[in-house]
């Protein structure tokens, strides 16, 4: 109930005592956020007044400035954004110790080097988490969107990278490894390619212009995982019935799997 309750407080005050106002008698709360980039205004019409259409607010300033707006001690918006920026690094340091120990496991120690030692492979993890760190704020800098958006892209391309080879892995005995492989790395592949295609102009650090097309039936680029999903399933489907059968260990993992109890097999 809260999140509504920013919103509309936040409208009112910018309907009742901001729009009408002229420009240089704005409030500070507008100067001071407008040096960071999160407020713009500009004097179109140039009468000297702020009308609604010469307002542009960034949606991740309301809760950063209500306390602020509402006259409130400073010492209120630090604890606000105090918070907002543990429940920031909360989520980030969880992703960013499984995305980091993932490739360090399951991808350099189970598929490349078997043989690493446990202090060679917590090395590479780190190094690894440093590295993701690093290519996650240089692509946040460039702002790409707002939060909501960036979120609802990351959920978009995890569940079609994911949401078809976990169901169809578990549930459905005719899928290979193959298969799951293809729909992920097509589920992948179609999200990405969605989001690229309708929210970019074009990527001038690899050269390309010209991307921007209309949405699919009407779907904004947050909802690319419908299409994502989808062409991962498909994909996951058209493999395994191309390709050979599982292995009977493999059956009785994914029985006990689904039955809740262990698997007989030590190696599983």
């Amino acid at each position: 109930m809260t999140a509504p309750a920013y919103a509309v407080f936040v409208k009112h005050e910018v309907l009742t005592h901001l729009v009408g106002i002229p420009i240089a008698d704005l409030p500070g709360w507008v100067v001071a956020w407008g040096r960071v980039g999160l407020v713009s205004y500009e004097d179109i019409n140039r009468d000297g007044i702020l009308q609604l259409a010469e307002l542009t607010l960034n949606p991740d300033v309301i809760v950063l400035a209500t306390p602020e707006i509402a006259g409130m001690p400073y010492v209120v918006s630090g604890l606000v954004a105090a918070g907002g920026l543990a429940a920031a690094l909360s989520a980030a340091d969880a992703l960013l110790l499984t995305l980091s120990n993932s490739l360090s496991h399951d991808a350099y120690y189970r598929v490349f080097r078997p043989a690493t030692s446990t202090q060679l492979r917590l090395v590479i993890s780190k190094l690894l988490l440093l590295i993701i760190a690093v290519l996650a704020a240089a692509v946040a800098s460039q702002k790409p969107g707002t939060i909501l958006s960036m979120v609802a892209w990351a959920f978009s391309i995890a569940g079609s990278a994911f949401f078809p080879a976990l169901v169809l892995g578990i549930f459905w005995r005719r899928a290979t490894r193959a298969g799951a492989l293809a729909g992920m790395i097509v589920g992948l592949s179609v999200a990405v390619y969605y989001i690229l295609r309708i929210e970019f102009e074009g990527l001038t650090w690899l050269g390309m212009s010209g991307l921007r097309m209309q949405p699919w039936f009407q779907i904004k680029s947050t909802a690319a995982g419908i299409f994502g999903v989808a062409a991962g399933f498909a994909a996951i489907v058209t493999v395994s019935l191309c390709t050979k059968t599982p292995e009977k260990e493999v059956e009785h993992f994914l029985d006990a799997i689904r039955r809740g109890s262990p698997a007989k097999d030590s190696r599983w």
